[in-house]
């Protein structure tokens, strides 16, 4: 009795350490390799170096083309997201509405997509500071997204997750080009 106890007991210690080192070893993974990182977010605005500020006068909106590339090289885990739509400001007035399609992110892959923008050249030129930035030289755009959807680990583990993004879009009248800057964060 004493024997089969004691054999007993060796083997829930040996089974409560061997529960302890897994969980253990999970946690030290999810904190390290398997947690969700920030996603590069690049927007590269498409058409804008055709316009001419002048012209802008004459039309009511100017369709802006948009390729997104989103780099999820640093995730083990896909990124699944619904249909969502991003917002262009001028000025902390939306001037777009960019309609962002239903699409999966591949762990340690890349996602280019394409879109286009209406600009509401009306909302950007009826703006107190218009002239003034022309003047300056050039335009910001303020782009936000928030693209929500599921994080993918070895296709049997799906975690609820949010993805916003900012871009910053630079548009220099005298050279016409375009710049982008955007960051991007993920909640779970």
């Amino acid at each position: 009795m004493k024997s089969s106890r004691k054999g007993l007991e060796i083997c829930c210690g040996i089974t409560a350490t061997f529960l302890i080192v897994v969980a253990l070893v999970f946690t030290t993974l999810w904190f390290t390799t398997f947690k969700p990182k920030e996603p590069e977010i690049t927007a590269y605005p498409v058409g804008l170096e055709d316009i001419n500020v002048f012209s802008i006068f004459f039309v009511r909106n100017i369709t802006l083309n948009m390729t997104i590339t989103i780099n999820n090289h640093r995730n083990v885990g896909s990124f699944e997201f619904k249909n969502a739509t991003a917002y262009v400001n001028y000025r902390g007035g939306v001037v777009a509405e960019v309609p962002i399609g239903q699409n999966l992110v591949p762990a340690r892959g890349k996602l280019n997509t394409t879109t286009s923008a209406d600009l509401m050249v009306g909302k950007i030129i009826t703006n107190p500071v218009f002239f003034d930035d022309v003047a300056a030289g050039s335009l910001n755009l303020t782009a936000t997204a928030a693209l929500h959807g599921k994080v993918r680990l070895f296709e049997f583990v799906k975690i609820r997750a949010t993805a916003l993004s900012t871009c910053d879009i630079s548009f220099s009248i005298a050279s016409r080009n375009v710049q982008s800057t955007c960051k991007s964060k993920i909640k779970l």
